[in-house]
């Protein structure tokens, strides 16, 4: 029973641990798709560390976007990559990802709250079932 205790406040603090950094991620999305500071969402460096040229997702498959295929590509575009024109989109990717972050942070905020399940297993008095001998003990008359 002790190992099963000390294992679960391991993982709360593994739990707590990736919740920090998932929500420090979040905040970088945002603060870079709103291009908060020295942040620019049209440089390659910072998501992709210049190694590839990936945009958000969002951008093409965003509410209402149509991606045509650019036919035939500009001579000076690597075969590996695919050109395309999209327009028609509902909502400018960018507000799209601010959107999820934050969405992402409103879940994880919430999901961390302690919650109380039927009949109260919160931790105020909650006290788990206690260890039952399986010897059955009879009273001893002399």
């Amino acid at each position: 029973m002790l190992q099963e205790d000390e294992k679960e406040g391991g993982d709360t603090v593994e739990y707590a641990a990736w919740l920090v950094m998932w929500m420090t991620w979040n905040v970088f999305i945002i603060c870079f798709y709103l291009e908060v500071g020295d942040l620019s969402r049209d440089s390659d460096l910072v998501l992709t560390f210049n190694l590839s040229m990936h945009r958000s997702w969002w951008m093409e498959n965003g509410p209402g976007c149509r991606v045509t295929p650019i036919t035939p590509p500009p001579s000076w575009a690597p075969e590996d990559h695919r050109y395309i024109s999209i327009s028609g989109c509902l909502m400018d990717f960018q507000f799209i990802e601010v959107a999820h972050s934050s969405l992402q942070i409103l879940l994880a905020s919430i999901e961390y709250q302690p919650v109380d399940f039927i009949g109260g297993f919160d931790s105020y008095g909650y006290q788990g079932p206690q260890k039952t001998s399986h010897l059955q003990l009879q009273p001893m008359y002399m």
